[in-house]
């Protein structure tokens, strides 16, 4: 149902091969589970970051043993929104996705502290993450 490929936002992303109804859950974040000050130390100068955290405590580190959502692209119009509980984060359609369409979710707040450029080209582009 999910495929890697280039994306037209940033190196490589996440797409969905079939239809996907709004309100649908896509599937789940996963990575090696770890503290969140790791995760922060982990994250401290990178460009790229695929670490998420899931509650004060626990954070995901989708670069160790992760997903294929540690691939998904930022946008300020997103088509799918998480939820996080219990230590999980989990993707849901936001609205009806195409087949073929990148998958995107809104990041913020995120590591980056609104410090690196948005690639989205979205209409209401904010123009950082």
């Amino acid at each position: 149902m999910l495929v890697t490929k280039k994306s037209r936002i940033q190196g490589v992303g996440l797409f969905s091969d079939r239809p996907i109804r709004a309100r649908q859950k896509i599937g789940e974040y996963t990575g090696e589970r770890i503290s969140v000050a790791e995760g922060r130390r982990r994250a401290k100068g990178k460009r790229r970051i695929a670490i998420v955290e899931v509650s004060n405590r626990l954070a995901l580190d989708g670069d160790v043993n992760g997903g294929p959502f540690r691939f998904i692209n930022h946008s300020c119009q997103p088509n799918t929104f998480t939820r996080t509980a219990y230590g999980r984060m989990e993707f849901y359609a936001l609205r009806n996705i195409k087949a073929h369409e990148e998958l995107t979710c809104d990041y913020r707040p995120s590591m980056h502290e609104g410090q690196m450029p948005c690639k989205c080209g979205a209409p209401t582009c904010t123009e950082f993450v």
